[in-house]
């Protein structure tokens, strides 16, 4: 076994990888420059329990790098504001105490995605949710040759989403937001969500990130991570 101490951290081991490398060349050692990944097009999904800030990260993510923030909740909102057809077709499910189906909300996710502000990259928060929703989206970007570029997994346990989504409902009010209901919640997200990562994961696309911490530091372990993929603001 080699006694060579390892170093777990990133910028250490870019450190040792520096010193060898100049302690290499000082003995005429010469060494191909190292590869950068192609630069790619933020085209990006964030996905994450409640209570993992995601709807946060990746606002702050979007704002960076100068690409629209797509959250299924602001899409189903401004149809209906705006009294869209579809808005109007949302609001009659909602009305009616049912849940939006998986075509009509790519309905609206493929009307935002199609607008001009996308061109360079977007974020999506909140889709896909299921797999379902996933063959959806891959259908409507495979022909645009628009094909994801990475997914964003913010990794929080369990114990610290219900925390977080107990104070959020101590602090805002909402009687609603019970321990019954937040664990429900979570047991949505563990059975149909956490699914599609999966599928995403055997396609290289997921970024497990952790999500504790500040929220400079989550950010900047995202930020980090897609620049190894060529991603970068």
């Amino acid at each position: 076994m080699s006694d060579t101490p390892q170093h777990p951290h990133h910028d250490r081991h870019e450190g040792h990888e520096a010193f060898g490398e100049a302690e290499q060349a000082r003995e005429g050692v010469k060494h191909a420059e190292r590869e950068l990944p192609a630069a790619q097009q933020p085209r990006l999904i964030i996905v994450g329990p409640q209570g993992s800030g995601k709807g946060t990260q990746g606002a702050r993510i979007a704002e960076l790098f100068g690409i629209p923030a797509i959250s299924t909740g602001d899409v189903f909102r401004a149809h209906v504001r705006d009294q869209t057809e579809l808005g109007a077709q949302v609001k009659s499910v909602i009305d009616a105490g049912d849940l939006v189906s998986d075509d009509l909300t790519f309905a609206l996710l493929r009307d935002r995605l199609s607008q001009g502000d996308t061109g360079s990259g977007f974020l999506l928060d909140g889709f896909p949710r299921n797999i379902a929703q996933l063959g959806l989206l891959d259908g409507f970007l495979a022909p645009r040759d628009e094909a994801l570029t990475a997914v964003i997994e913010l990794d929080v346990p369990r114990e610290v989403s219900i925390s977080r989504l107990a104070e959020r409902a101590r602090v805002e009010g909402r009687a609603d937001d019970t321990d019954e209901a937040i664990a429900k919640r979570l047991d949505i997200y563990e059975r149909e969500t956490a699914p599609i990562l999966e599928v995403y994961r055997d396609h290289g696309l997921v970024d497990q990130i952790d999500g504790v911490g500040s929220l400079e530091a989550v950010t900047d372990r995202i930020i980090r991570a897609l620049a190894e993929r060529g991603i970068s603001a």
